[in-house]
């Protein structure tokens, strides 16, 4: 464990953990170095929360803020020929995935004396860190694209975090954060190494759901890939274990009208491609250029999966589909249920396998459009 430190992915230069950094000094994405995975014994089965593999995190977190995040209903319907496991992660406790990251960065960050925090999101990272900032008393500030759900913005001041409205697209947004990172630190959930390894939990959390063992297929809505890099790097540590005998496939989806990941991925390269941007219902994936877009391609490689690039037509009757099951999902959680038909109908994923559709945030974070919408 004390050996593990930061590390450039691109050039392999190393920095020490103790030292509060998002990025590297030529200000490129970091990661932390990885672990040796764990087994089932070093669950502590007592905590209901994904504090429970806090073993697998690469060191101590002595005091960890806490509001239950994780262990989240992993929940098995009916999907026409399919019946896939969807994983309900509004049930986290301010209403995405976006805690399982959260929770473990502003816990390590709170821990080597950092007490307040810049962040820069169009919502859920937002309201995540505005909210387990609040639980473990650090200051929060928030800058949000002016266009960002309203529902958002009041659950971040709800939480007593400043925010400042951005006008322009989504990148300026953090383009003002990293201006300002030399008044405050920079805990981007994008940039800043420890957000992965709280995602990291959704591999264990599934592992151990399943009766340990790895499914075969897991579908998740991909913007900036925080959740399905935590899902490689948590299998990925798993097989390193000795756990399971395999990787499960990754499969990235994006809804068509903001899909890099998919044009890159499609064009066989690991580099950016030109592809068309226009506005999308999924405001979560909205992101032109993903800092860690080398590292997703990278991953769903390695798994054997794939990307699914899914039209705003497609993502709606997948939401109003999931909402007449009873799982009233936002927009972008909407897509990973809409690429479920597409990799059926691709032979890509079959009926006898096992296979995880990852539904990120709550319908409520934008109830008044997914009320039109279901409709």
């Amino acid at each position: 464990m004390s050996a593990a430190s930061y590390i450039d992915p691109r050039n392999g230069k190393r920095y020490p953990l103790n030292e509060p950094r998002w990025c590297s000094d030529e200000r490129t994405p970091l990661l932390v170095t990885p672990g040796a995975g764990i087994s089932r014994a070093d669950i502590d089965s007592g905590t209901r929360s994904l504090w429970r593999y806090r073993a697998a995190l690469p060191v101590e977190i002595k005091d960890p803020i806490s509001l239950g995040a994780g262990c989240t209903p992993l929940v098995q319907q009916g999907w026409g020929d399919l019946r896939p496991f969807f994983k309900l992660e509004w049930f986290n406790p301010t209403g995405s995935f976006k805690d399982r990251g959260s929770v473990v960065m502003l816990s390590f960050l709170r821990q080597i004396g950092v007490d307040a925090i810049l962040e820069d999101s169009s919502g859920n990272g937002g309201s995540s860190m505005a909210g387990l900032g609040a639980a473990g008393g650090m200051r929060v500030k928030i800058l949000a694209p002016a266009s960002t759900s309203p529902a958002k913005i009041a659950q971040v001041r709800a939480y007593g975090a400043e925010v400042q409205l951005v006008e322009g697209p989504r990148e300026e947004s953090e383009a003002e954060a990293i201006r300002q990172s030399s008044q405050t630190f920079y805990a981007s959930h994008n940039w800043q190494p420890f957000f992965l390894e709280g995602t990291k939990s959704f591999a264990y959390e599934i592992w151990e759901d399943l009766g340990f063992r790895a499914p075969d297929n897991i579908i998740v809505p991909v913007g900036a890939g925080s959740s399905l890099l935590g899902c490689a790097f948590g299998f990925r540590e798993l097989k390193k274990a000795g756990q399971i005998a395999k990787l499960p496939r990754l499969f990235a989806a994006q809804p068509l009208n903001c899909s890099p990941i998919d044009a890159s991925f499609k064009a066989g390269v690991d580099s950016p491609v030109a592809r068309e941007v226009s506005k999308t219902i999924a405001e979560g994936t909205a992101i032109k250029s993903p800092l860690r877009l080398r590292e997703i391609i990278g991953a769903l490689r390695e798994s054997g999966g794939a990307t699914v690039a899914l039209t705003e037509d497609e993502i709606v009757t997948a939401l109003r589909r999931l909402a007449r099951q009873g799982l009233f999902a936002e927009p972008t959680s909407a897509s990973a249920a809409a690429a479920l038909d597409k990799l059926a109908a691709a032979g890509a994923i079959k009926a006898n396998e096992t296979t995880v559709a990852v539904l990120t945030g709550t319908g409520l974070k934008a109830a008044t459009t997914v009320a039109d919408l279901v409709q």
